[in-house]
């Protein structure tokens, strides 16, 4: 596996992230505290399996990555909205989440669509955002 800044920028996100999570009161630490760390795992497992992908899987498992990043925004909103998290960090968060962000879609714009539907740019993140005005 090639090492890309996605994968660097994501770890540094796991290890910001669970410490935050871990001092969640206990009647939201293992309800949506457990979700946000899962979420988390599960989109940097995500990358990890598409960059060790050569064929068009990978193309596959970006579109999941994005969907699954466009999730742990919005369960990082209602955090801050719950006020499990300041608003000083959500907006560390929400910036570390932008820049893994344009990575991914720079991933994504760099593989070959071959055999693929084109997707509307933006793809997830857009349709999120879109629905969250």
């Amino acid at each position: 596996m090639k090492e890309s800044p996605i994968y660097s920028k994501t770890y540094d996100l796991v290890l910001w992230l669970i410490p935050q999570v871990i001092k969640f009161p206990r009647e939201h630490r293992f309800g949506l505290g457990e979700r946000v760390t899962q979420r988390t795992l599960d989109f940097q497992e995500t990358i990890i399996a598409a960059g060790l992908r050569q064929d068009n899987d990978s193309l596959h498992l970006l579109h999941c990555a994005d969907i699954q990043l466009a999730q742990l925004r919005h369960t990082l909103r209602i955090c801050k909205d719950l006020k499990l998290i300041s608003i000083r960090q959500y907006e560390h968060v929400a910036a570390m989440l932008v820049e893994i962000g344009r990575l991914l879609g720079g991933w994504q714009k760099k593989l070959p669509h071959t055999g693929q539907a084109e997707r509307e740019p933006g793809g997830a993140r857009r349709f999120v955002e879109q629905q969250s005005r």
